[in-house]
C-alpha cells in the first residue's frame, strides 16, 4: 500500500491521486495500486521555515508518517518538493522507504530524451535555496537554470499563491512565460520543481518543449 504525504497543498496531494490511477495500467478496480492519501494543509510553510525562520514542519511531517505507518503503507511519496528539504530527517524517523521526489524527475528528464546539459528549474524559493535539485541534478550531468530573483518575486511566486487559492487558470500565462524565459537562455527542458506549478502548467495551452512534471 503507498502513502502519499500530501496536502502541502491539498490541490497536489489530491491531483497526485488522480495522475497514480490514471497512469496505473489497470484494466479493473482489483489492479490499482492501494493508496492512503494524508492531507494535512495545517502543515507550517516549508519555504517560510527555511528562508525566515517560520515553524519547523517537521513534527507534523512525522505525525503523517506514523499515521501512514499505521495504516499499513509499504512505501511513501511526498508530493511536495520542499517537504524534501527535511528527507533526511524523515528517513530516519521511518522503515518505510520513502521515494525521493528529484530524483523521480531526474528519471522523467532521461524518459523525455533529456540526458545532460542546461535545464530549466521552476520552483518555491526555499526549495531553490536549499538547492535540493542543483545537488542531485548536478551529479548527474545537468547544469540548472533558474529565474532571477525579481523574476521570482514578481512571477512564479505569485502563481503559485493562485495555485493555492484555487485560481489555477490564472496562474498559468505567468508560469508559461517564465518557462518560456529558461528555455530562451538554453535550456532543454524546465523541470516543474513546486507541486503547484504543473497544476498551473496543464491549465493552458500544452508548451511546445519538454518538461518534466513533478
Amino acid at each position: 500500500m503507498l502513502g502519499v504525504l500530501g496536502g502541502m497543498g491539498p490541490l497536489a496531494g489530491a491531483t497526485f491521486m488522480q495522475r497514480l490511477t490514471l497512469l496505473t495500467p489497470a484494466t479493473r478496480d482489483q489492479d490499482h495500486i492501494p493508496a492512503v492519501l494524508w492531507s494535512d494543509p495545517r502543515v507550517p510553510d516549508r519555504s517560510a521555515a527555511r528562508l525566515s525562520g517560520g515553524e519547523d514542519p517537521l513534527p507534523w511531517l512525522l505525525r503523517g508518517l506514523r499515521g501512514l505507518e499505521a495504516a499499513g503503507c509499504g512505501a511513501i511519496a511526498i508530493p511536495c518538493n520542499t517537504a524534501h528539504g527535511w528527507f533526511d530527517a524523515m528517513q530516519a524517523a521511518t522503515r518505510l522507504p520513502i521515494l525521493h521526489i528529484v530524483e523521480a524527475a531526474a528519471d522523467e528528464l532521461l524518459r523525455l530524451g533529456v540526458a545532460q546539459g542546461p535545464i530549466g528549474l521552476m520552483a518555491t524559493k526555499g526549495t531553490l535555496a536549499m538547492r535540493l535539485y542543483q545537488q542531485r541534478l548536478e551529479g548527474r550531468g545537468y547544469d540548472c537554470l533558474t529565474p532571477s530573483v525579481e523574476e521570482m518575486d514578481r512571477v512564479v511566486m505569485p502563481a503559485i499563491d493562485l495555485v493555492k487559492a484555487n485560481r489555477v487558470a490564472e496562474s498559468y500565462a505567468p508560469l508559461a512565460e517564465s518557462a518560456r524565459r529558461l528555455m530562451a537562455r538554453g535550456a532543454k527542458a524546465v523541470v516543474l520543481g513546486c507541486t503547484e506549478i504543473p497544476l498551473g502548467i496543464h491549465a493552458g495551452p500544452t508548451l511546445p518543449f519538454p518538461v518534466a512534471d513533478t
